[in-house]
C-alpha cells in the first residue's frame, strides 16, 4: 500500500496553505512512532491546556522545553552515571528522547514544572483583539420621531 502522497500540484495552486501541507507531510511521516515518554493532554479550561509527561528517572536539569514556531519540544538526555551500582535488572528506561508537539495558531506555552517523575507543561490559548468577534452596529434608518411626513391633505387627495 502506497503510504506517500505527493501535494506539489496542490502547493502550485494554491496560496498562502503552505503550513497546513507541511503538517499533513509531517503527519504522514509518522515521528513519534515509539511512544516514549509517554504523555497526556488535558483540556483545562475553555482557553488552557497542558501536557504532562511521564520521564521517570530523569531529572529537570536533564530536561529541556524549547517553544519555537507553533512547535513544542521536549528533550530529556541522562547524564552518564558514576557507577554507582551493578544493575541485575534494568526496567527503568533512561534512554534519550525527543518528544514534538505542533501547537495550533495563537498557543502560548506557559511554566513548566517538574514533580514525582512527571513533567507538566501549561498551554494557553491567547486570540489578538483583531481576531476576536466584535458587535457591529447597524445604522442608515432614523427612528421614527425624526421622519419627514407629508402633509395629511396631500396624502387624502393622492388616495
Amino acid at each position: 500500500m502506497r503510504t506517500n502522497f505527493d501535494f506539489t500540484p496542490y502547493r502550485r495552486s494554491t496560496v498562502g496553505f503552505d503550513r497546513l501541507f507541511d503538517l499533513l507531510e509531517t503527519g504522514m511521516r509518522g515521528d513519534a512512532a515509539d511512544g516514549y515518554p509517554p504523555f497526556d493532554i488535558v483540556k483545562e479550561g475553555e482557553d488552557s491546556y497542558r501536557i504532562t509527561l511521564a520521564v521517570a528517572g530523569f531529572r529537570p536539569d536533564e530536561i529541556e522545553v524549547v517553544a519555537q514556531q507553533n512547535q513544542l519540544t521536549v528533550t530529556g538526555k541522562r547524564a552518564d552515571e558514576d557507577g554507582k551500582g551493578e544493575y541485575l535488572h534494568r526496567g527503568i528506561a533512561t534512554r534519550a528522547f525527543e518528544r514534538r508537539f505542533q501547537l495550533a495558531d495563537h498557543i502560548e506555552v506557559g511554566e513548566a514544572s517538574f514533580d514525582n517523575g512527571l513533567l507538566s507543561i501549561a498551554l494557553k490559548r491567547v486570540v489578538p483583539e483583531a481576531m476576536k468577534p466584535r458587535r457591529i452596529e447597524i445604522g442608515g434608518a432614523k427612528p421614527a420621531g425624526e421622519r419627514i411626513e407629508a402633509p395629511k391633505e396631500k396624502a387624502l387627495e393622492a388616495a
